[in-house]
């Protein structure tokens, strides 16, 4: 069982430093408005029904969730899962059930108790056994294992599962996995947030600005330290780095800051602060294989090989990306392939043998630089994809591919590929977690909404319920390592890059920890303003 160990309050801090006869540390101080940037407006608010970072990162500090990923620690694992809704959690000796001990006295936004029926509600929705529930549902997969969900009195609750899942706990620690209101449809959190968490949503002025303010009652005493966050949204990346330097607001938003960006911002501004990472954020190629030309796997096989990955890091993020695929690679990643081991597969080898050879597959089809293939790439009308965008089209006219891109709002994204309203998109993709279970059925599963390329290998999908019920470390990564072999040969969706970000703000924005996961960590209960 995990036990809940509350660190001591600023005052107590301050006391036991005196009494010590040292100076205490620098103190904590309430009080401020964050404000944050954010690029494009949502068209939804609901964190189940969004595969966008720009709605985790306004909405996750309005809700909790049973467990958290510490807001502290950069890098997440099973050892960094903290308490939050819920106060404790145990497993069944035969490990087929999750139990949970929930928090009392904590209430919603609207004054009404939490309780263990509302957990209950959240993923009986999510995992589509109540009617009435999802418009939009990408991670309903990550719950198929869950056979049950018992509640016992307000206060526990157990989910019951058809198979071992040791993972499943760091599903619900993601950023994505809040508990919602039993009492609140969940049509009406499309518009509005309503949660637990440390603060409460105020107002949304959409492609303007998105207000939450301190929750007075929130269960974690002396939290959150800010008064409020301002979430200022941009359209471009232009006027957000000019609002940065300009101070109008404090930090930029999730993945502003690639290394273009990074460069030109230390050159203009000797007093802005950094906090590089890795991510989870992907750019990567989606394929409708029911469109022509994508139906044929031989051009899906010609425009991967056409791709000069390390060109795009180079040129493109002027070293801010590295190369990776159906995980995040290592040594930042836990699962995912090194650099030696990408080299092994067709897409990562030389660019000139693998451009030839493209060629020869697209001449044996009747297509030259003289009688192109033409195609049309649909896009998110963001930088970093525009800028992947353009690369891609002078990489595929190089081998007899004439390509047009298709731009299409932010705010709409999720929607066009979830219906499949593309022939071959570059996207951008982050896996929640770094774990397998939260990227392979999502990605790869028969018949998820977030599989754009509607692969589907049932042999293999077998193996990914294999690799999930494994206790053994050593014995799950081997097994995962040989089914990322499988989807990179097979080409389900080729990855391009991993990208990296620089998190530029003020260095008076303290006890900001940007993790490797896009979608966590933004609670932001522990921030607190220097100034």
């Amino acid at each position: 069982m995990h036990s809940n160990k509350w660190s001591l309050s600023v005052a107590a801090l301050a006391l036991l430093a005196l009494v010590a006869g040292s100076t205490p540390a620098l103190a904590q101080k309430y009080g401020g408005v964050l404000r944050w940037g954010i690029r494009g407006s949502p068209a939804e608010l609901s964190i189940h029904e969004t595969a966008l970072s720009g709605v985790t990162s306004i909405a996750v500090p309005i809700y909790s969730n049973l467990v958290w990923f510490d807001s502290l620690k950069a890098r997440e694992s099973i050892e960094t899962i903290v308490p939050d809704v819920a106060t404790s959690w145990f497993w069944s000796a035969d490990g087929k059930a999750l139990t949970f001990k929930l928090r009392k006295g904590v209430t919603w936004h609207d004054g009404k108790p939490f309780s263990a029926a509302d957990v209950q509600h959240t993923w009986s929705v999510v995992r589509g056994a109540k009617q009435g529930g999802l418009k939009l549902n990408p991670r309903k997969l990550w719950f198929e294992n869950v056979a049950q969900i018992d509640t016992r009195g307000d206060h526990e609750v157990t989910f019951r599962l058809k198979r071992p899942q040791p993972s499943l706990l760091a599903m619900f620690a993601a950023g994505y996995q809040p508990v919602y209101p039993a009492h609140v449809s969940p049509a009406a959190l499309r518009t509005t947030a309503m949660g637990t968490g440390p603060f409460r949503m105020k107002r949304y002025e959409r492609d303007q600005t998105f207000e939450s303010v301190k929750n007075p009652n929130y269960f974690k005493k002396g939290r959150p330290y800010l008064d409020g966050i301002l979430y200022v949204i941009f359209k471009s990346a232009a006027p957000e780095q000019g609002a940065l330097l300009a101070r109008q607001i404090d930090a930029m938003a999730i993945l502003a800051t690639p290394g273009p960006v990074h460069e030109n911002l230390k050159a203009t501004n000797k007093q802005l602060a950094y906090a590089e990472r890795i991510t989870n954020a992907t750019i990567n190629l989606v394929y409708n294989p029911k469109k022509p030309p994508m139906d044929n796997p031989k051009i899906r096989h010609a425009i991967n090989l056409a791709l000069d990955r390390d060109g795009l890091i180079k040129s493109v993020f002027q070293g801010g990306a590295v190369m990776g695929t159906a995980f995040i690679p290592a040594p930042t990643g836990i699962w995912g392939m090194t650099p030696e081991q990408m080299a092994k597969f067709p897409a990562y080898r030389d660019s000139a043998t693998n451009k030839a050879e493209s060629r020869k597959i697209l001449a044996e089809l009747g297509y030259s630089e003289s009688n192109p293939l033409r195609l049309k790439f649909t896009i998110r009308n963001v930088v970093s994809s525009s800028q992947s965008a353009n690369w891609a089209v002078g990489e595929l006219k190089q081998v007899g591919i004439a390509a047009e891109i298709q731009l299409i709002d932010t705010g709409n994204w999720y929607g066009v590929v979830a219906r499949r309203e593309f022939a071959v998109a570059i996207n951008e993709t982050a896996i929640a977690v770094d774990d397998p279970d939260a990227g392979l059925h999502e990605n790869y599963g028969c018949g998820s909404q977030r599989n754009y390329t509607d692969f589907c290998n049932r042999a293999l999908e077998k193996k990914f319920d294999e690799q999930s019920a494994e206790t053994d470390f050593a014995t799950r990564h081997k097994l995962v390592q040989a089914i990322d072999a499988q989807l990179t040969l097979l080409e389900a969706r080729p990855y391009i890059v991993y990208r990296k970000d620089y998190y530029a703000h003020y260095p008076y924005v303290k006890n900001w920890v940007p993790h490797t996961s896009i979608y966590n960590g933004w609670k932001l209960e522990d921030v607190w303003l220097d100034k």
